[in-house]
């Protein structure tokens, strides 16, 4: 029997990696918006905390990212 296109793009580590990122994305980017709304609207911040804040979030993510996916891949290899 043949595997279908969605089996086939879904065992793709590049498609995978792909969907786990945005899922990541997702999330962590709801605690970003949440956290720069509180620095721009309560905090007595000037404007330019909330954007360094969010150029440090963009790279502090991916730094994050990398490590969870070094992370499983260990698991999946141990």
């Amino acid at each position: 029997m043949s595997e279908s296109k969605f089996q086939k793009l879904s065992g793709n580590p590049v498609f995978r990696s792909f969907v786990a990122f945005s899922i990541f994305r997702a999330f962590y980017g709801v605690g970003i918006l949440a956290v720069t709304y509180f620095l721009s609207t309560s905090a007595d911040a000037p404007w330019y905390v909330s954007v360094g804040f969010l150029l440090c979030s963009m790279v502090f993510s991916r730094w994050l990212f990398k490590r969870i996916k070094d992370w499983k891949k260990t698991q999946d290899g141990s």
